[in-house]
């Protein structure tokens, strides 16, 4: 079975449990909190993969850093994926939670990279205008890349709206040189 077939089941076993619990959104924050931790320390999770580590020092180490900072359902369930050996899919379990709780809320995620920084103005526009398209809740994530010279390109799912002036100038040149070839 693959790990994302695995990390969805187990999922939507965290998302059942949560919501029977009522503790949904505090579940979600300690993902969120699990998945940022992961992507910074690289070496947590070649710890957490590592079948040689015994499974009481990857708990210990978890312990360590969520300490008293994650709900007592996902300390639990740190400790039982580590105990059935499944410690190497705990990540992708978690990533795999916030985009089901993502689907459960209708929350799509958006991705504006701009040239320049977006101005609380934009940011608040380009929301408004993506909630009013999809319906649901925009969770809107920007990233400056001056390379694009001006204009922004905006990534939803697996639709991309390239406005960049450097998509634009490369489109002109390969126009140009298609007409110099004719």
């Amino acid at each position: 079975m693959s790990e994302l077939t695995v990390a969805s089941r187990y999922a939507k076993s965290l998302i059942d449990l949560a919501q029977e619990k009522k503790v949904l959104e505090e579940i979600r924050k300690d993902m969120e909190l699990f998945t940022r931790t992961l992507r910074a320390n690289h070496q947590l999770q070649a710890v957490l993969a590592n079948p040689v580590i015994a499974h009481i020092k990857k708990i210990k180490i978890l312990e360590a850093i969520f300490g008293k900072e994650v709900n007592k359902v996902t300390e639990s369930f740190f400790r039982i994926m580590i105990n059935k050996s499944r410690s190497e899919v705990l990540f992708a379990t978690a990533v795999e939670f916030i985009n089901q709780y993502n689907v459960i809320k209708n929350i799509t995620r958006a991705y504006v990279t701009s040239a320049t920084a977006l101005s609380e103005d934009n940011r608040k526009k380009i929301v408004s205008e993506l909630e009013s398209v999809t319906g649901g809740k925009i969770e809107l994530h920007t990233k400056v890349d001056s390379k694009l010279i001006g204009g922004f390109i905006l990534t939803i799912g697996d639709r991309q709206v390239d406005t960049s002036i450097s998509s634009s100038l490369k489109k002109l040149k390969t126009d140009f040189a298609r007409g110099v070839n004719q």
